[in-house]
């Protein structure tokens, strides 16, 4: 069965850095295009970070230059390195990945950035 397990996330201070891991399992991710979502309360939910199968990655506007997307094929996880934390990056952080026809979703995990 195809599982996504989100962790690290939690309390830092504005400038602080964070590190978020996504760990698959029951398929290979680097097969596939694997991507971090979050959702604000009130707020529309965000295309944060992507990286594909030949290790391509992109990101929204509001996070280049501050947060790294990465993975691990070894180990089948895929991480957001997260500096220079700012209050408008608080909200649950989703870990994503399209295998046609289905969309696969973690848990999520909470990051707070508030001093």
């Amino acid at each position: 069965q195809v599982q996504l397990v989100e962790s690290g996330g939690g309390l830092v201070r504005p400038g602080g850095s964070l590190r978020l891991s996504c760990a698959a399992s029951g398929f290979t991710d680097s097969n596939y295009t694997m991507s971090w979502v979050r959702q604000a309360p009130g707020k529309l939910r965000e295309l944060v970070a992507s990286i594909n199968p030949g290790g391509r990655s992109t990101y929204a506007d509001s996070v280049k230059g501050r947060f790294t997307v990465s993975r691990d094929n070894a180990k089948n996880t895929v991480y957001l390195q997260m500096n220079n934390l700012q209050p408008e990056d608080t909200a649950v952080y989703y870990c994503n990945t399209v295998i046609s026809p289905r969309s696969y979703w973690g848990q999520g995990t909470q990051v707070t950035v508030s001093s």
